[in-house]
């Protein structure tokens, strides 16, 4: 008889979290599904055991709150816990630093960042000493370009880009796949929450979630490290990986760079 693989999804009740749980149920992982609607984590899990016949555990759970993050902690790091995450969980907004709500990117920070690393360093163990497994982290376009949104989002979602490809060097010898996923502008409800109007946006710049989710998995499937669904050339990513190894060997020397002056003093 063969096992069916587990997927863990956070933020699965609605957007992204719900489209991947519906994506993966469909692909055979029967799935345990975090967030903190109760009632839509129930509706989602009798359609889709429904639909697909998977087996849906329902987890409803604040990673905001130290406990309710411990004990979705604690299923990921069983052995016999999932053997694929979908760390989608997270807020936006903030508002301009000037005018924030330092409690608001405090809470921002516990989701989007320490949830995501303890929840990552809570299955990566495991998934490294069974040789296999998956790691998705969402994060978002804005990494890569902090002075187009609110500060502290981008801050984030960079952190969460890094963290993923520190884990992917770590983890990828162990057999273990490690993913980044950089949505641009998505219809979800991320956006209403954070104060903005979708339809403020051009049409042109806004894709659906079942889009998004598709080609993040077709991503997945293709082994890429990150992924973009939005960006029509890989190769444009990849230049950048190549600008970021060039200056490696600059980054770290004994002496400061001549445009400081500090060598031009003692030169005469």
């Amino acid at each position: 008889m063969t096992i069916r693989e587990t997927a863990l999804v956070t933020g699965a009740s609605s957007g992204i979290g719900a489209a991947y749980a519906d994506r993966l149920a469909r692909r055979g992982f029967d799935l345990i599904l975090v967030a903190r609607d109760r009632v839509r984590l129930g509706e989602l899990a009798g359609r889709l055991a429904g639909e697909t016949g998977v087996a849906v555990e329902v987890l409803p759970a604040d990673l905001g709150a130290a406990d309710d993050l411990a004990r979705v902690e604690r299923r990921l790091a069983a052995e016999d816990g999932p053997s694929f995450l979908v760390n989608n969980a997270g807020i936006a907004g903030g508002g301009p630093i000037m005018a924030a709500d330092p409690d608001r990117l405090e809470a921002m920070i516990r989701l989007n960042v320490v949830a995501v690393t303890r929840l990552a360093a809570a299955i990566a163990p495991r998934l490294a000493r069974q040789g296999r497994g998956t790691i998705v982290n969402i994060a978002s376009v804005t990494a890569l370009m902090p002075d187009a949104f609110e500060p502290v989002y981008p801050a984030t979602k960079a952190y969460v880009l890094s963290l993923s490809e520190g884990l992917d060097h770590e983890l990828r010898p162990h057999g273990v796949q490690v993913q980044a996923v950089l949505p641009g502008i998505t219809r979800t409800a991320i956006w209403a929450n954070a104060g903005h109007d979708i339809a403020a946006f051009p049409a042109a710049m806004v894709m659906e979630v079942d889009e998004m989710v598709d080609a993040a998995l077709a991503g997945l499937d293709l082994g890429e490290r990150v992924t973009i669904p939005s960006l029509p050339e890989f190769a444009d990513w990849q230049a950048l990986v190549d600008a970021r190894l060039r200056l490696r060997p600059g980054l770290s020397r004994s002496r400061a760079a001549g445009r400081y002056g500090r060598n031009a003093g003692r030169a005469a």
